[in-house]
């Protein structure tokens, strides 16, 4: 069968609801009938980036519009053009805490995506969200919603637990085990800070221990590293690496329209001058320059595409591995569920 004889009779498998499930059965039963030994959709190379560049690119499966149509042309557009696909994601709490298993949350949501886009070359890259992403001051939302917090051991339990299927199961090529954690410290409760920490630590010794084979990382936030979030001088991400002694690798989160009026404002070492004292190899794991006035941010499609062009300056001088980032197109949020937050 050809490649895209084969696509084209995956898509229709997945968009067909008794095939989509008989498809996840089969999917299941490669996963678990093979023993202990099984563990999910091969773990493979990505294959090496495009001859114009020497880092690899990468995009998030999240669809401008929540359907499966909405997905698959997204995977369509980007596909050809990228090596990785990146999961940013905060923890499923709710059904976590409920009592259901990682392994059945796995298999309901991810399994099939993930085995989908591995079939069309894509690796994988997984960051664990384990506060709020868009408040970074505050506990998860759902964990909010629940009255409950990442400080209690219970809570740090299950998404260790959670964390742990994520590498055994989806079997990323990079495994994130928290997010900009240099802006946690400086925007959330010190009881919050601490329980990332530990969550982090006790994953990353449950991973090591299971023999995982996934590069361990977190990322950092540029423009809190830089203090010009915090309305401090230079900060780096020093504690950073002293907190989470077990990255192998260093992630960039990165909106520097936030802070700068044209991408050339940025230094010519705005990503060096943060990783000039570790050799861990380094990646821009989230970021982007918008393409529209907000608010007090005034930019236009031209300036976007000067911020690519300065992005891939920046990425050359700190030799990165991957370019990743978390939307493709720009999400028609009138027909996401409401209420959507106010941020």
């Amino acid at each position: 069968m050809t490649h895209a004889r084969a696509d084209s009779a995956l898509r229709r498998r997945m968009t067909e609801p008794r095939q989509r499930a008989r498809l996840l059965s089969a999917v299941l039963l490669l996963l678990l009938g093979g023993g202990a030994c099984s563990r999910g959709p091969t773990r493979q190379e990505p294959r090496p980036p495009a001859t114009t560049r020497t880092w690899r690119m990468g995009f998030a499966p999240t669809p401008p519009v929540l359907t499966t149509e909405s997905l698959l042309a997204g995977v369509d557009a980007w596909g050809p053009r990228a090596e990785l696909t990146i999961f940013h994601e905060e923890l499923p709490w709710t059904d976590l805490l409920a009592g259901m298993p990682p392994a059945d949350i796995l298999q309901r949501d991810k399994v099939e995506l993930v085995a989908y886009l591995r079939a069309r070359g894509l690796g994988i890259v997984w960051m664990s969200d384990l506060t709020d992403g868009l408040s970074r001051g505050e506990e998860a939302p759902q964990l909010r919603a629940l009255g409950r917090s990442l400080a209690e051991p219970a809570v740090q339990q299950v998404a260790r637990d959670y964390v742990l299927a994520v590498a055994v199961l989806l079997q990323p090529e990079y495994l994130g085990l928290a997010a900009e954690t240099n802006l946690i410290r400086a925007a959330a409760p010190s009881p919050v800070y601490a329980a990332v920490v530990a969550t982090a630590n006790a994953t990353a010794a449950d991973l090591l221990a299971a023999g995982v084979p996934s590069t361990l990382c977190i990322s950092v936030q540029v423009e809190t590293a830089w203090g010009l979030l915090v309305n401090s001088s230079y900060i780096g991400i020093a504690q950073d690496l002293d907190d989470f002694p077990f990255a192998e690798a260093i992630g960039l989160s990165s909106y520097p329209y936030f802070v700068f009026d044209t991408p050339d404002a940025m230094p010519a070492d705005y990503y060096q001058r943060l990783v000039e004292t570790t050799s861990l190899p380094v990646f821009v794991a989230e970021g982007g320059w918008t393409s529209a006035s907000v608010g007090a941010v005034v930019s236009s499609p031209e300036l976007q595409a000067r911020y690519f062009e300065r992005q891939a300056e920046l990425l050359d001088s700190v030799h990165a591995t991957a370019w990743l980032q978390l939307l493709y197109a720009d999400p028609d949020l009138s027909t996401w569920p409401s209420p959507l937050p106010a941020n």
